[in-house]
């Protein structure tokens, strides 16, 4: 086997993503605009490991998009366990129920469509996992949702803290909120007493934040 990058290496050394994502991210790559955005082989099995090793109980995923971390958390998780899943977009809906009714875990997910903001509060929910990844011009504002319903030694996932580098750019635009979002997301985090925090440089950024238990 011929193996082109360190990345390539990387990933045929670590477990296959499976039949029925394969087709999925297939399917992204040729019916989607932003295809990019889905989390693909490699940190797919990152959040498996995670949910493998924490086994929560409860999982809750902002930005549910192709449904292709959705699966690969639902996959790390115990029967008894949920991953709560909210997708603002609408469009979304045909594609994301295509792959989940075609999987064996179908049963573990709960699919919101949604203003996030919004129906957090209503799921009335403590979760052991949270994985953030929506709209970055309000990552603070989902943290700050979220923190008071994530147990004590719970961790948050949040995704694409690196934004293709533009983290560290000296002259951002004003305009340009996503940037903005994400950079003052990192300070916030970097800032806040009541968690552990590092920066993993996988993709785009993948930031761990641990509550600590006092």
């Amino acid at each position: 086997m011929e193996i082109a990058n360190l990345t390539d290496y990387i990933l045929s050394h670590s477990d296959d993503e499976g039949e029925l994502l394969t087709a999925l991210n297939r399917d992204a790559n040729v019916n989607l605009l932003h295809p990019r955005m889905l989390s693909g082989h490699l940190q797919g099995r990152i959040l498996k490991m995670f949910c493998r090793m924490m086994r929560p109980k409860r999982v809750l995923e902002i930005g549910t998009y192709t449904a292709y971390a959705t699966l690969c958390l639902a996959e790390g998780i115990e029967e008894d366990a949920l991953v709560h899943t909210i997708e603002i977009n609408d469009e979304m809906e045909d594609f994301i129920r295509k792959y989940l009714d075609k999987s064996p875990l179908k049963s573990k997910i709960r699919l919101h469509f949604g203003d996030a903001m919004e129906i957090i509060p209503r799921l009335d929910e403590t979760f052991d996992l949270v994985f953030i990844d929506a709209n970055k011009r309000i990552y603070s504002e989902y943290y700050d949702l979220v923190f008071p319903a994530v147990r004590p030694g719970g961790l948050i996932l949040a995704d694409n803290t690196l934004w293709d580098g533009k983290v560290i750019e000296k002259n951002v635009p004003a305009a340009d909120k996503q940037t903005w979002g994400i950079r003052n997301f990192n300070e916030k985090i970097k800032a806040d007493d009541r968690i552990e925090k590092v920066i993993l440089p996988l993709r785009d950024g993948l930031t761990m934040i641990w509550k600590k238990d006092n």
